[in-house]
C-alpha cells in the first residue's frame, strides 16, 4: 500500500509540474519571438531593409512559429505582442525595438 501511495504522489507532481513547465518554455519562446519580430520591424522602419514594418514582423513572428496579435509603428519605434498556444491557452510577449534614444 505505501508503495502505491508513493507511486501515486510522485505521478501528482509530474502531472501538475510539466503544464508548468510547458508554459514557461512556451513563454522564452514567445519573448524571443517577439524580440525578433520587433527588431526585424525596426529595420524595417529605420529602412535599413525594405517593405512594411508590421508585415515583416508577422513574417518572423511565424518563422518562430508564433502569431503577432498586436503591431504599433510609432516613427521607427515598433511595438509587436505575439502570441504562442500551449495546452489550449495562448501565452504572448511583448517587444519594442527602434534606435537608440539620442543623449541631450
Amino acid at each position: 500500500m505505501l508503495g502505491i501511495a508513493v507511486v501515486s504522489a510522485i505521478l501528482a507532481v509530474v502531472l501538475l509540474v510539466v503544464p508548468l513547465y510547458s508554459v514557461l518554455v512556451a513563454r522564452g519562446w514567445a519573448t524571443a519571438a517577439a524580440d525578433a519580430a520587433a527588431l526585424a520591424a525596426a529595420d524595417v522602419a529605420v529602412g535599413i531593409a525594405p517593405g512594411v514594418p508590421c508585415s515583416t514582423a508577422a513574417s518572423v513572428a511565424k518563422i518562430n512559429r508564433a502569431v503577432v496579435t498586436e503591431c504599433q509603428a510609432d516613427g521607427v519605434m515598433v511595438t509587436v505582442r505575439v502570441s504562442i498556444p500551449v495546452l489550449g491557452f495562448p501565452v504572448s510577449a511583448t517587444a519594442t525595438a527602434g534606435p537608440p534614444a539620442m543623449a541631450p
